[in-house]
């Protein structure tokens, strides 16, 4: 099936070209910034976040007067990417160089108990001023520690969204603790644009506290030398998944395939078979090499496959594979990883073309993640592809309404990942007789400009924040395949779910950043043409000159237009009429608000068509309409009652 998502990129080379010091352009961007006390740092998968907060580290070690660094990553192969450095002989003014007594991710370091010991050691030395360590052992050290113990220290936590402002999370609060009791420094960096998928990673007090680096997708994307273009794209299957498997794997492709989590419905609950059948349905195994790991497998063709098996957690076998795979210098070193939990952050084969996932993943962090081990820069290749096979419901399924959730979720997921990989906009009110044009700007009719520094806060860093909420929300995800005017959408659901991620802005507040998230979500994806000396704007279905522009067409716009034609070609009419029926199980009710919107609409309808709408009508807006008139017959009856009391 094609694409959802497939952009094309400018190849400018500007994300990997190096200034004077040694710094690519998001580096540079986060160095400027290198003062603040505490920072937050959003940038993609392969960015250079690794080198950037070295930069970062040294200058506040050798000119802002601060004793130690303290690096914290989620597990311990990611400490690999805060190994010794040459940064001098690129132009910078030092090298980072942490002995390897207290770099704690060395395989084989000490026990959980000795690592405390030693970070305790560390923070006692006078000699060592940098180290790398899990994010668990820096919880469990900072237990035995008073937060004035980190005074004049940098605390750098990579991987930033596996921390949780939750009451639950232990490093959370530790944070909390640093910043309300302490003189430490903190630099957050994290390679999602989600501070969390349910609960967010700072409380909006301390996280106001940030400097926030942003440097985008597009930007990375844009300025790549090799990869041009970037498809995202789902194929749906029934019955088992390893029955569908063998038509999306291309082994002409550097492939990683994730397979399910053994609790999944999609899981045939023995991840090892699935393996096994995974290398038969590519040909035959010839053998394993016993000091690597790599597995050999003849195609069908003849040709030889190299194949890494990571699904397999037994640990001297996990060890060797992992060891030979940090050290493929060569595009023809592997041709197919097969992994489970692994391969996802952190995990760096810049060769990777496909990203193949089996079964829709929950949490929007892990799909970025995911989708970065096949967006590297690579001379072996022009385009990286994310694929995710979804399972499509069965009439005969007892999970069918998990199965219509899951498509939902997955489609909606590639929706704000779309958003995530287009060029950004600035947006402006445009005035009677303004005909001026501003590169990076869209001027809009009507459009509410920011009143408040809070509205300027979220719109600037919390934009794609608040998408998620939005798609991720279980009553947009039911507008999904129609039935819900647009305006209803864009007017009455998304300001309750702003309201709720917001609680303290006014009305006004809440509708100026309304207006800039459906403009934002509208025009993001828009192709924008030139006809003569006039540009023209193609929004969904609609087509007009963008100097006309005006806040009540992008209303007018259904922000999942897309996902529904998607779900409307790719899957069987049964299947399409099994997702509205699950749908319609759990339609949202109708509001006073929406039957405002909807009855201009009504009655137009029976102008047209000289009847009333069918509430059986198998058309989902001629049903809404009918639902529509019997709540206002209902609400009629109501005040009629009342007002004869």
């Amino acid at each position: 099936m094609p694409d959802i998502v497939h952009f094309e990129y400018a190849q400018t080379g500007n994300s990997s070209k190096t200034d004077s010091l040694g710094m690519r352009e998001m580096q540079a961007r986060a160095y400027a910034a290198r003062a603040s006390q505490y920072l937050l740092i959003k940038s993609p998968p392969a960015s250079g976040k690794s080198r950037a907060l070295m930069f970062i580290a040294l200058d506040k070690l050798y000119h802002q007067g601060l004793k130690k660094v303290i690096v914290a990553v989620p597990e311990r192969s990611i400490g690999a990417s805060f190994a010794k450095t040459q940064l001098r002989k690129y132009g910078f003014f030092a090298d980072w160089n942490p002995v390897d007594e207290y770099n704690l991710c060395f395989a084989g370091s000490d026990s959980s108990k000795g690592k405390v010991k030693k970070f305790h050691e560390f923070m006692e030395s006078k000699n060592d001023n940098i180290l790398i360590c899990t994010h668990a052992t820096l919880r469990f050290a900072a237990e035995g520690l008073d937060e004035k113990a980190f005074d004049d220290c940098l605390v750098a936590i990579d991987e930033f969204h596996h921390v949780s402002a939750d009451d639950s999370s232990c490093l959370g609060e530790m944070l909390r603790g640093l910043i309300s009791k302490s003189s430490a420094h903190i630099v957050a960096m994290t390679g999602s644009y989600f501070r969390g998928d349910s609960v967010p990673v700072l409380s909006p007090e301390d996280e106001a506290l940030f400097t926030k680096i942003t440097y985008n997708y597009y930007e990375q994307l844009n300025g790549y030398k090799y990869l041009k273009s970037l498809g995202i794209g789902y194929h749906f299957y029934q019955g088992k998944y390893t029955s569908a498997i063998g038509e999306i794997l291309d082994t002409d492709k550097k492939t990683i395939l994730h397979i399910p989590n053994v609790n999944s419905g999609e899981s045939t609950k023995d991840k090892h078979s699935e393996v096994d059948f995974i290398l038969d349905s590519i040909g035959e195994v010839e053998k394993q090499d016993l000091e690597t790991g790599v597995i050999t497998v003849r195609r069908k063709d003849g040709k030889l496959l190299k194949v890494a098996d990571l699904v397999d957690d037994e640990p001297a076998n996990r060890t060797r594979i992992v060891e030979y795979l940090r050290k493929i210098a060569k595009p023809e070193d592997m041709d197919l990883i097969i992994a489970l939990g692994m391969a996802k952050e952190g995990f760096d084969w810049p060769f990777c073309e496909h990203a193949l996932t089996v079964g829709y993943r929950g949490s929007l962090t892990e799909i970025i993640q995911i989708i970065g081990r096949c967006t590297r820069d690579s001379k072996n290749k022009t385009h990286a592809q994310f694929t995710n096979l979804i399972a499509q419901p069965e009439a005969k399924d007892d999970d069918v309404v998990v199965a219509v959730n899951n498509m939902l979720k997955a489609i909606t997921a590639s929706l704000l990942m779309e958003q995530v990989l287009a060029p950004e906009w600035n947006f402006k009110t445009r005035e009677d007789g303004d005909d001026s044009e501003e590169p990076g700007t869209i001027k809009i009719r009507g459009f509410k400009t920011p009143s408040s520094k809070r509205v300027k806060d979220i719109i600037e860093t919390d934009i794609n924040d608040l998408k998620a909420s939005i798609l991720q929300d279980k009553t947009m995800q039911s507008a999904m395949p129609g039935g819900v005017e647009p305006e209803v959408i864009n007017k009455v659901l998304i300001p309750k779910i702003i309201r709720t991620k917001y609680p303290d802005l006014t009305d006004e507040e809440v509708e100026e950043i309304r207006e800039h998230v459906v403009a934002d979500t509208a025009i993001r994806t828009a192709k924008i043409e030139k006809h003569g000396d006039k540009r023209f704007i193609r929004m969904a279905n609609k087509f007009v000159n963008i100097d006309d522009l005006h806040i009540d067409l992008i209303d007018s716009i259904n922000p999942f237009q897309a996902a529904f034609e998607v779900l409307s070609k790719s899957v069987t009419p049964s299947v399409l009429k099994m997702i509205h029926n699950v749908i319609e199980e759990t339609r949202i009710e109708m509001t006073d608000e929406e039957a405002m919107l909807l009855w201009p609409k009504i009655k137009a309808f029976r102008e047209t068509n000289g009847r009333e709408p069918n509430i059986s009508s198998v058309n989902p807006q001629e049903k809404r309409f009918a639902e529509c008139i019997v709540y206002l017959r209902k609400r009629k009856r109501e005040r009629d009652a009342q007002n004869a009391r």
